[in-house]
């Protein structure tokens, strides 16, 4: 089968390799639809160690089960599909407790570390479990699906956050894709004010179309502003809500000095492997500090979002190209050329 293979440390081939087959309990899913993520962008020049050659990667996924293993019912060949991005064993303590982020035996598509090593998506076919792929309504489209597993990991971060209609304000601190994803599910949910944190003009005008009520230039804007912003009342003194969609060090600490005491900071970027942070700031103000990873039990909800045109996935879609001119658009969103946001690789004719 056809492949976009990192090579090495920012060097894409479009190349064959062996076509996988399918274990008990596996599925062979057609890839139609493959999004780049932030995370492949920084992962293929090796800054993250967790995308080490040579690695298939990819893991915003959708397309169609073409095969399957034993125990798993032929019925299934021909379904549309999702993919959830993490591949989880679903017998340990966390997969039954229905975390199956956490799980003691986890892997994800298109990643490889010190760990594991899965190859993902931006090949013609992916061999996963059964049960990491949903079945699409036919009112979604295999493009606008591929974007299913960013609102996912939305979703998780906004649900973490306890938003919902009481939330009487919330900041996101980044506009990417992910950021963009909380700023959709923050609205889905009820959150009463969102503002959305950034230093793209375009990336902040989307946020505005995704329901922001305000954006802020983060150039121009200091956490004391946005703190400013998110108080809800005369004893507040930041937002209820805060989550930061980078994971750099100046991002966490405009999420802590943005939120009010008592309140709540999800942190859901990861670029950074390690940053310091205010210690005496989070532990004086009683702030929650809470990781957000991956999603678990999200993707009815998204697909019911999507279908249902609460969330509009396709605004995110910046370009969609075949899979030949991957490394083309690895090097452009690296460069972080303006106007692009999201970026749909197709491996394989839908």
């Amino acid at each position: 089968m056809k492949a976009l293979l990192l090579t090495s440390p920012s060097s894409l081939t479009l190349t064959d390799i062996e076509t996988p087959q399918p274990d008990a309990g596996d599925v062979r899913v057609r890839i139609a639809a493959c999004g780049i993520c932030g995370s492949d962008v920084h992962g293929y020049t090796g800054s993250t160690g967790r995308r080490v050659p040579p690695l298939v990667m990819g893991h915003e996924a959708a397309g169609t089960i073409e095969a399957v293993g034993a125990d798993v019912s032929g019925e299934m060949i021909g379904q549309r599909v999702a993919l959830d991005s993490t591949v989880f064993c679903g017998e340990c303590e966390f997969c039954r407790n229905g975390q199956e982020n956490l799980c003691t035996d986890r892997q994800v598509l298109g990643v490889s570390c010190d760990a594991y090593r899965r190859h993902g998506c931006f090949a013609e076919y992916v061999i996963v479990p059964k049960r990491c792929v949903y079945p699409l309504p036919d009112q979604l489209d295999f493009i606008t699906a591929s974007l299913l597993e960013p609102l996912t990991i939305g979703l998780q971060a906004v649900r973490l956050g306890n938003a919902g209609p009481t939330t009487r304000s919330a900041v996101v601190v980044g506009a990417g894709t992910i950021g963009l994803a909380i700023v959709a599910a923050l609205k889905a949910y009820g959150v009463q004010r969102i503002a959305a944190v950034d230093l793209d003009v375009e990336r902040l005008k989307e946020a505005k179309n995704l329901g922001a009520d305000d954006v802020f230039n983060a150039a121009q804007v200091n956490p004391k502003q946005l703190a400013e912003w998110g108080a809800s009342s005369v004893d507040t003194d930041g937002a209820d809500l805060v989550l930061e969609a980078v994971g750099a060090a100046a991002s966490v600490n405009t999420a802590i000095h943005a939120v009010t005491r008592g309140g709540v900071v999800v942190l859901v970027g990861n670029v950074s492997p390690t940053v310091e942070i205010p210690l005496q700031t989070i532990v004086t103000r009683q702030i929650r500090v809470q990781g957000s990873c991956a999603s678990a039990g999200c993707y009815t909800e998204a697909i019911e979002f999507a279908a249902s045109g609460k969330v509009d996935l396709s605004r995110f879609v910046s370009r969609v190209a075949p899979l030949v001119e991957g490394a083309g658009w690895f090097e452009r969103l690296h460069k972080r050329e303006r106007g692009l946001l999201k970026v749909v690789l197709q491996p394989s004719e839908p």
